[in-house]
């Protein structure tokens, strides 16, 4: 059956994964809350790409860096004079667009990326670019928009204290990259990998938790000499891959877009953007940017320190490249739940919502109930004791029909069973979610048979 986005916002909303943030007070326009189920699947993700990334992969370490840092380290990466955006307002119903992406809505084709404010300006104009929401034709003219969010810090609300949240994680990185390697007596290659909340003012969130002002990213910042013969870019993106096709998301449902030098980032030498095909159409998903020696030169300059490697077999500095593979949390769940969402229909007007997430992301693995109320006591001792070995839950509300749908639509691969027969032949029975056949499995045996699943 098809199915929408509402469908799906609906759904996570009534079954516990994603809540509107500040609901009771009427929300705030773009701002979620991650209910029992989605942090537990926002956990799981997060935690298997560290595993993946930092502790199984011999090349690199991990960090935690502060949110607000130095305001030089904004000014030296260059976000403070750089990262904004162009401003256009529709003069008749007041909605406010970025306008490069009124432009691309507007033609798929147009390098609006590339354009300065003028030539967008003269490309809305001469092409009648109209509103999307009224259809006018008159705006006003562009201005740019800084991304980050300013506060103060300290007592004094002026110019000298003013901070900003971070737009990245990724300069946390950067600056640290002397403290990780002679901490830990790093040779080159290695990587920094980092996990953290990033803030950005974005002038059109939206597409649910596809643009949001608060966001977290999992990125890694791999170092290495430009001179050696691998290529690391190659490499990071067929790791990544590799993670995708860990984590489910079919090939068929991505592509790689090499970015036109020309449409290049300023401080990207090359950058290929995983494009995932979402409801509203295709969008980023994980990029990875081949950033030269940018950054590290850039705080290098700015706060003096010498930020050089020194290869002790040549007995020269060197100044190391970084490839950045970077994702957004929220982004590949959103990829994740869509793919996972599924209406099928059973037999003639009967149907199921089920959540096909893969076995590594669900919020439980296995859900235990009893039959009747007579087996409450014996299956909440199964369950208890199954608690030890696997992400379990107790469900003994309803009848068996409608807990088996209750457990498909929040995708729990495997229910088990606590019947009649169970205190004679002392077997349960074990329903799969994805095919809903039956197993009659010792109790026994059901561990051993449960983590051959997993």
């Amino acid at each position: 059956m098809a199915k929408t986005m509402e469908e799906l916002v609906s759904h996570l909303k009534t079954s516990g994964f994603i809540f509107q943030g500040s609901e009771i007070y009427g929300g705030l326009a773009n701002s979620w809350d991650y209910g029992p189920l989605g942090v537990e699947v926002k956990n799981k993700l997060k935690h298997l790409w560290w595993e993946t990334f930092v502790k199984k992969n011999p090349l690199n370490l991990g960090l935690d860096s502060s949110i607000i840092l130095n305001s030089n380290v904004w000014k030296a990466s260059g976000h403070i004079d750089g990262f904004n955006d162009p401003l256009i307002d529709c003069k008749k119903c007041h909605n406010r667009f970025r306008a490069d992406k009124l432009v691309e809505d507007f033609d798929v084709n147009a390098q609006a990326g590339a354009m300065s404010n003028e030539e967008l300006e003269n490309y809305i104009t001469q092409n009648g670019v109209v509103c999307p929401k009224c259809q006018a034709k008159d705006f006003t003219n562009i201005r740019q928009f800084g991304l980050m969010f300013k506060t103060n810090q300290g007592v004094l609300n002026d110019e000298s204290s003013v901070v900003y949240l971070r737009p990245e994680t990724a300069q946390g990185i950067f600056i640290n990259f002397k403290n990780v390697q002679r901490s830990l007596r790093k040779k080159l290659p290695f990587g920094i990998g980092q996990i953290g909340k990033s803030f950005r003012n974005e002038i059109t969130p939206g597409n649910f938790i596809f643009r949001t002002r608060e966001f977290e990213q999992m990125e890694l910042e791999f170092f290495y000499d430009e001179q050696a013969d691998q290529n690391w870019f190659e490499y990071w993106l067929n790791e990544v891959e590799k993670f995708l096709a860990k984590i489910g998301v079919e090939k068929t449902n991505y592509r790689l877009h090499d970015i036109d030098p020309k449409d290049l980032a300023h401080y990207s030498k090359r950058t290929i953007d995983i494009e995932y095909h979402f409801p509203f159409g295709w969008g980023e998903l994980w990029g990875i940017a081949h950033r030269g020696t940018f950054d590290l030169n850039a705080h290098q300059t700015l706060s003096k320190q010498d930020l050089t490697y020194l290869d002790t077999v040549s007995n020269s500095k060197i100044l190391p490249a970084t490839i950045e593979p970077s994702v957004g949390v929220e982004r590949l769940m959103l990829a994740i739940l869509w793919q996972a969402f599924h209406e099928e229909e059973i037999e003639a007007n009967n149907s199921r919502i089920v959540m096909k997430l893969p076995y590594n992301l669900v919020p439980y693995q296995v859900a235990v109930m009893p039959l009747q109320k007579q087996q409450n006591e014996q299956a909440k001792q199964l369950y208890l004791d199954l608690l030890n070995d696997f992400d379990a839950v107790f469900d003994e509300t309803g009848n068996v029909g409608k807990r088996y749908r209750r457990q498909d639509a929040i995708g729990t691969p495997f229910v088990i069973t606590y019947d009649f027969d169970s205190d004679q032949d002392h077997k349960v029975t074990v329903r799969n979610r994805d095919t809903m056949e039956q197993d009659r499995i010792a109790i026994v045996d059901l561990k051993t048979y449960l983590k051959t699943k997993f």
